[in-house]
């Protein structure tokens, strides 16, 4: 499904999200008080705007209702990403993404309504478009060029059916190597039928992943 998302705050990691959902085939739109940055970056957003993010006005003249996901990519700027987080969380935006520069910075942004607050050491722009773009997958980790780790809901289809049924890795040329159930990892047993509740951690070339993200 198309997505539509709002990066606000042009940094490095805000630049390598935006391309990277864009090119994804998203709606992206971009904001940033650097006129400059916005010129730069324009070809890789559906829209670009000049705002002061730390001014509530401008926040809300943003129109962020009408999203999927906002962005706040801000963490060197604490006034900024508390209002941007805050104005997102009025206008019912359904997911809520901040990065974080501090555990101080990251307590704040999720008790003002950050769902998820990213650590820029943990997660590139490009793994975090991976996760946001999806409907599927929970965290992502890119272990080279080619090969990808991934934490995932099982498909609906799924449910239900063992993974000897499915044949997941010979349709989908991915293999499922652990279930979490209760909140544990556990080795995938082929036999096991997939609830809806479980988790499923899976290895798989970066191509194969796009077979099970519809």
């Amino acid at each position: 499904m198309r997505k539509s998302i709002a990066v606000l705050g042009l940094g490095k990691y805000g630049l390598s999200l935006a391309q990277s959902m864009y090119d994804m085939g998203s709606d992206v739109l971009i904001a940033d008080i650097d006129e400059d940055k916005l010129k730069e970056s324009s070809r890789f957003a559906t829209s670009a705007i000049c705002a002061d993010l730390s001014n509530e006005d401008e926040v809300k003249n943003l129109g962020l209702k009408n999203l999927d996901i906002v962005v706040v990519a801000m963490s060197r700027n604490l006034a900024a990403s508390i209002m941007s987080v805050a104005v997102a969380k009025e206008e019912g935006v359904p997911l809520i993404v901040a990065k974080s520069s501090s555990d101080r910075m990251t307590s704040i942004l999720e008790k003002i309504g950050a769902d998820k607050v990213i650590i820029p050491e943990e997660y590139g722009g490009k793994q975090s478009a991976r996760i946001l773009s999806s409907d599927t997958f929970l965290d992502y980790f890119q272990v080279d060029n080619s090969l990808s780790m991934v934490e995932m809901n099982p498909m609906d289809k799924w449910v239900g059916k063992n993974l000897i049924e499915l044949n997941i890795r010979q349709k989908y040329n991915v293999n499922v190597v652990a279930i979490k159930e209760g909140g544990h990892w556990i080795t995938a047993d082929p036999k096991r039928e997939l609830r809806a509740s479980d988790q499923l951690l899976i290895v798989a070339e970066r191509d194969s992943l796009k077979r099970i993200d519809k």
